[in-house]
């Protein structure tokens, strides 16, 4: 499958719960998604496909030239998030015309897999503890200010360097992140929502960029919620009615 995939782009607004028809409780990330189509790159003209498209309005007054030429050529308003999303080929163009808005029961299905980029929370200037889950030194008599330290980082006289890629404190967070293989619990076309099941990168307001799975995952979200059904919930009474029944047939 091409990783070139038609998408949409949105804003992450906090997250809830959803009961499904059997009662269970599934925690889902709220996207208020969609976009306006600003333009297109062709191969003959760019050398590539791709749909370029803006979502979340903003004033006029905080937009520059350039931008404010592209919005009014589309006679789309001024919008903050701008991105590109390249496709397979020039056939996936086909159907979006400049100022349109994009669809989303027509792109995605409600039960179905999608990817979720986004940019992960920042946290700062960590130590190796918090950022790399070391286990930090023992708290013992005899050990001095070296609770939360890296531990040595040096090699001696050969190499006389420190390895690329050595794990050390250093800023953590945000960073761009791609979570595959999320499943859309539920699509609100009139709303502009899509529920994705679980938690996806960035806090709120933090926009995302949303495609269909590039990766065909190993199980259906559904059949494992069949599986917890058919399982017990407290195995010690299953047990108990197990003998129960065995005692019963013997009789």
């Amino acid at each position: 499958m091409s990783t070139h995939r038609m998408g949409v782009l949105g804003k992450k607004l906090g997250m809830t719960q959803i009961f499904i028809d059997n009662g269970m409780r599934i925690p889902v990330t709220v996207v208020q998604a969609g976009g306006a189509v600003l333009g297109k790159r062709t191969p003959d003209k760019d050398g590539y496909a791709a749909l370029i498209l803006g979502f979340d309005e903003k004033p006029w007054r905080v937009t520059n030239k350039p931008d404010e030429g592209r919005f009014k050529k589309a006679e789309v308003p001024a919008l903050r998030f701008v991105r590109e999303l390249r496709v397979a080929d020039v056939k996936a163009l086909e159907g979006y015309e400049i100022g349109q808005k994009v669809d989303l029961s027509k792109l995605f299905h409600e039960g179905g897999f999608v990817d979720v980029s986004g940019r992960t929370k920042g946290k700062g200037y960590q130590g190796v503890m918090k950022r790399h889950g070391m286990p930090g030194f023992k708290r013992t008599h005899g050990t001095h200010e070296f609770f939360r330290h890296g531990g040595s980082i040096g090699c001696r006289l050969t190499p006389g360097r420190v390895h690329k890629g050595k794990r050390m404190s250093g800023h953590m967070g945000d960073a761009n992140m791609t979570m595959q293989s999320v499943a859309l619990m539920k699509i609100m076309a009139e709303e502009g929502l899509l529920l994705l099941r679980g938690a996806v990168p960035g806090g709120k307001n933090g926009y995302l960029v949303v495609r269909g799975a590039v990766k065909k995952p190993t199980q259906n979200w559904r059949a494992k919620v069949e599986m917890q059904e058919t399982a017990s919930k407290n195995p010690m009474k299953a047990s108990k009615a197990a003998a129960g029944a065995k005692k019963a047939a013997k009789k």
